[in-house]
């Protein structure tokens, strides 16, 4: 924390000039815009305010940070490492607020939680209403994105806890607390009756004529499935159809086999919509994570409390506390 502060320090100020947190929200909206019209509509402004921003920022730090890019404009390199230092100050400066307003009440404070969506969908509500139910007073905010994104929110402070898959070995990242998460193959149970029973090359070689379904781009259970194909030497066709509902939707339809966590597809196994491919090396284990900084806000320390301590009727999984890196 004190690295980011003295970065906030450095950032904000030069030779008695202040940059603002005003043109540093600007400069990240026209980023991810990809364009100042599209910035300037989002933030519910003029186009000129919005470039005059970026333009005041770029002169203060004497760096390019935008660029023309056909009809918008992308980072450059410069605007790439700053816009990085930019979201974590951002996100701290949210962060401070937060802190200094909850006080010394936590059960009355902002839990900022991002989950990737299959366990935004599956995990998170069960659990969310039994921590409301003890702390009525509590806010909190649900973020959906994809693995990646939701990593990326937490480094820059934007927010306190995530629940994904296996944070990067790379970042500094803490794991506190693992449930069990079962991945299986399903398909419309009329594509796999020549496999059923088997989980051999015979069943390998059936599943390759099969269009396989994907989900979006940053998905880990995209990356779990094609690293599965890579493993298996199979090339079957690939269709992409984004969320996680939407390639359930499709096996159901019989367009093909997909991977999901089980706990998806309860409903459709147990109606005959689908049925579990028998396959080599599944079903796999990937478990859910829960992930902080090194530090969480008091706020986000009891919302992680609440998830080893509650198990909602009903709902798995149940999530124990994960062992320290080696």
């Amino acid at each position: 924390m004190a690295e980011i502060l003295i970065s906030y320090e450095l950032l904000l100020m030069k030779a008695g000039s202040v940059m603002t947190p005003h043109q540093l929200r600007t400069f990240l909206a026209v980023a991810d815009a990809g364009s100042v019209s599209d910035a300037a509509e989002n933030l519910v402004v003029s186009q000129s305010a919005v470039s005059a921003s970026v333009a005041g920022l770029q002169r203060e730090l004497g760096v390019r940070l935008l660029e023309r890019h056909g009809r918008g404009v992308r980072l450059t390199e410069e605007g790439t490492i700053y816009s990085g230092y930019a979201r974590r100050i951002l996100g701290l400066l949210d962060e401070a607020l937060l802190a200094a307003r909850d006080g010394h009440r936590p059960e009355r404070g902002h839990v900022r939680l991002a989950a990737v969506p299959t366990a935004a969908e599956q995990v998170v509500p069960a659990y969310l209403a039994t921590f409301r139910d003890r702390y009525p007073e509590a806010q909190v905010g649900v973020d959906v994105g994809s693995r990646d994104d939701v990593f990326r929110r937490l480094i820059a402070h934007e927010v306190d806890l995530a629940l994904a898959g296996r944070p990067p070995a790379s970042s500094s990242l803490v794991s506190r607390a693992v449930a069990d998460n079962e991945l299986v193959l399903v398909a419309a149970p009329r594509l796999i009756p020549s496999v059923r029973g088997q989980a051999d090359s015979a069943s390998l070689a059936r599943l390759a004529t099969m269009p396989w379904l994907l989900r979006e781009l940053g998905s880990g259970t995209r990356e779990t499935m094609l690293g599965y194909l890579a493993e298996h030497e199979l090339a079957p066709a690939q269709l992409t159809l984004g969320a996680n509902g939407a390639v359930i939707a499709g096996a159901a339809a019989g367009l093909g086999v997909t991977l999901v966590s089980r706990s998806a597809v309860t409903r459709e196994i147990s109606a005959g919509q689908l049925g579990v491919v028998p396959a080599p090396g599944t079903p796999m284990h990937k478990p859910w994570h829960v992930v902080t900084r090194a530090e969480a806000p008091a706020p986000a320390r009891l919302f992680l409390a609440h998830l080893l301590s509650e198990q909602p009727a009903d709902v798995t999984p149940r999530f124990t506390k994960a062992k320290p890196p080696r």
